[in-house]
């Protein structure tokens, strides 16, 4: 028995169709998908230089802003992309900051740099024994800060090494400074040794400028601090070399040894003319020198010289002293003589 012929109009050819149209959706689908996965996921642009791109995002930018200005610095190819998947992956949590996208960083790493914050970090680091000018012209030399930071008083700032944001002020980084200082002060002098013979805690900066001056070795500050307050306690001169070469030139290096009209001018940071502490720190001691200070430990020391290795031997009598700064004398005397032998 023969069967009819499906009219072109049946049901038949109507499913054939749907099938090419559903067929030609699927791949278009995942066509779009391959796209999406190569813009999201797959490496982005090349750097234009370098290694990397710095891209600086300003507080309060938005999903928007950011998204224009990752376009505008080349390292997404689609803004649009960039800012749908932004907002669907929790686009309040991005962070401001200075970014270094590394050259062909995907969207997707970019996206989650931002929301981790892994800004670019800058430091500066003042120094133990720096005095203030120092400090004042490093922070006023660095290139990521803005506005001029004034030389603050000597002594009142606190050596470490800062955190700074591109775009900083420098006042305000020295202010953090002098808070730090502030704060660390405090704190020591609340808790310091009783019978100190420091009337404030302006006065145990200024000492501690003069320990941190005087030894380069840490374990030497709390010997040396205890000399000096044993010194000040039995109304001798501090007689340091450090405070002299403050008043010759206000802390920056000689290059040479003092003079012997250097220690013999009267100013009034010269500790072998005048009695007490000098009118000013001639520094800025680290927490160290400052813990030296405020808790020395208990000696009778009351002299200390040059050994030759870098420290200093330390005496109770001057008899003591005499003999250790003879065996000093003799070895200035043979490195000159090697000196001049070369």
């Amino acid at each position: 028995m023969s069967r009819p012929r499906r009219r072109p109009g049946s049901t038949g050819y109507a499913l054939s169709r749907r099938g090419t149209f559903s067929g030609v959706v699927f791949v278009g689908l995942m066509l779009a998908a391959i796209v999406f996965a190569f813009l999201y996921a797959g490496p982005g642009p090349s750097a234009p230089q370098g290694a990397a791109t710095t891209v600086i995002l300003p507080r309060g930018a938005g999903v928007g802003g950011i998204g224009r200005a990752m376009k505008a610095a080349g390292v997404v190819r689609s803004q649009l992309l960039f800012e749908l998947m932004a907002k669907l992956t929790g686009g309040a949590r991005l962070k401001a900051g200075e970014y270094a996208i590394a050259s062909g960083e995907s969207m997707a790493g970019i996206i989650s740099d931002l929301k981790a914050g892994r800004v670019v970090r800058h430091f500066i680091t003042i120094p133990e024994g720096w005095t203030s000018q120092m400090a004042a012209d490093a922070v006023n030399a660095s290139p990521v800060l803005t506005g001029f930071a004034p030389t603050p008083p000597e002594g009142a700032l606190l050596p470490e090494t800062y955190e700074v944001r591109r775009g900083d002020n420098r006042a305000a980084v020295m202010d953090r400074m002098r808070v730090a200082e502030g704060q660390l002060l405090d704190r020591l002098w609340a808790a310091r040794k009783p019978g100190l013979p420091l009337n404030s805690p302006s006065e145990a900066v200024t000492l501690a400028s003069i320990v941190e001056k005087e030894t380069g070795i840490p374990a030497e500050r709390p010997r040396i601090a205890a000399v000096f307050e044993n010194r000040l306690k039995a109304g001798m001169r501090l007689e340091s070399d450090p405070t002299v070469i403050y008043g010759v030139s206000k802390g920056a290096p000689l290059g040479r040894g003092l003079t012997v009209s250097e220690l013999a001018e009267a100013t009034p940071y010269n500790t072998y003319k005048i009695s007490g502490l000098p009118p000013t720190p001639i520094a800025n001691p680290g927490k160290a020198a400052l813990e030296a200070v405020l808790n020395p430990p208990d000696t009778n020391e009351l002299y200390f010289v040059a050994n030759g290795s870098g420290g200093h031997s330390f005496s109770s009598s001057f008899a003591d002293h005499q003999k250790n700064v003879a065996h000093w004398r003799d070895i200035e005397r043979q490195r000159a003589a090697g000196a001049s032998a070369k």
